[in-house]
């Protein structure tokens, strides 16, 4: 038996985790990619909770990058990066629920090699940016394409590295704001956390009417921090299944697996980001497994796991988890 049915999407979800009709979101539907999260978009679909819905995504370079002679201040439009498909009402959200989202699989698709990453002048961990202006020359320019495939990624001719996919950038509509989809926060967006994997189900605070969600940005795999800033980005086919909570009220992105829960802060500087995902996860901990604020805080410091998804984009995100087997 699937462990999602003791998920909080299916104890909790208005369609209990079932799955209803299927939807099809291809790119030629899509139409217009968005680069923006936030309410004045038209949504491109409408679904009802326990819907599951296919989508194809682009890379986060909009397929601008073909090859590794394609360097991206020669063929990238910025501030048009980062393109996200939806937006995708669904029926019956209203502020105050959670949209529950369960990822069930994501492919690369199109021509190989579909992954591609690169090192952009005044992008990355390790680099100056207009963040942390320094005087140092910007790091030269590079492209590197990978072939993508279940079977894994090929780094090299030496070295094939697991594929393990997930989805970069995933959220819902802020209530009034209008962001860039490079920057995370509570709404979700451009989190670039490896957890947002198949199998895993995503909760997200629902800010209007509809939730509004979009989604893109898919990675081959990426490493904790997504150091230089690019992941292993590559277009794909994303499976997902959609959920209602009514009325649990939470004050951002939380993930939960067959093996732990997750807290998910975004902010500058990171030990801020981390401190919202400790907050959080220990709240979360009192709220539904009935543990005292001080033992839950005990058992965070002891046996808590911290996840860095990116240390690059306007806000870092991290991700506190606790395994379930403590949780009683």
């Amino acid at each position: 038996m699937s462990w999602i049915a003791s998920s909080h999407m299916a104890r909790r979800g208005v369609a209990g985790g079932k799955p209803n009709d299927c939807h099809r979101l291809g790119e030629a539907d899509q139409g217009t990619f968005h680069y923006v999260y936030g309410p004045y978009s038209t949504p491109v679909l409408r679904v009802r909770p326990g819907d599951v819905i296919e989508v194809e995504t682009l890379d986060a370079f909009g397929g601008a990058v073909k090859t590794e002679s394609d360097l991206p201040s020669k063929v990238l439009n910025m501030p048009y990066v980062n393109p996200q498909n939806g937006p995708i009402a669904v029926e019956g959200a209203q502020k105050g629920d959670v949209l529950c989202v369960h990822l069930r699989s994501i492919l690369p698709r199109g021509p190989q090699p579909a992954g591609t990453t690169a090192l952009i002048p005044e992008f990355g961990g390790l680099v100056a940016t207009p963040q942390t202006a320094m005087l140092n020359k910007p790091i030269p320019e590079r492209v590197k394409k990978m072939e993508v495939t279940p079977e894994g990624v090929r780094f090299s001719d030496t070295i094939t590295l697991p594929y393990e996919p997930f989805v970069g950038t995933i959220g819902v509509s802020p209530e009034i704001e209008a962001v860039s989809s490079l920057q995370p926060d509570y709404w979700g967006g451009n989190m670039d956390l490896p957890d947002a994997a198949p199998g895993a189900v995503l909760y997200f605070p629902v800010q209007r009417e509809g939730a509004h969600l979009f989604i893109g940005d898919c990675h081959g795999r990426q490493g904790d921090g997504e150091l230089c800033g690019v992941a292993v980005e590559m277009p794909a086919t994303v499976v997902f299944q959609v959920d209602l909570i009514k009325g649990w009220s939470i004050p951002g992105v939380r993930l939960e697996t067959d093996d732990f829960i997750m807290a998910i802060g975004s902010a500058r500087p990171m030990e801020d980001a981390a401190r919202m995902a400790y907050r959080d996860l220990i709240r979360w901990m009192v709220e539904d497994y009935g543990f005292e604020e001080s033992e839950a805080y005990f058992l965070c410091t002891q046996a808590g796991r911290v996840r860095v998804g990116n240390m690059v984009d306007p806000k870092y995100t991290l991700g506190a988890s606790m395994r379930k087997a403590w949780l009683g």
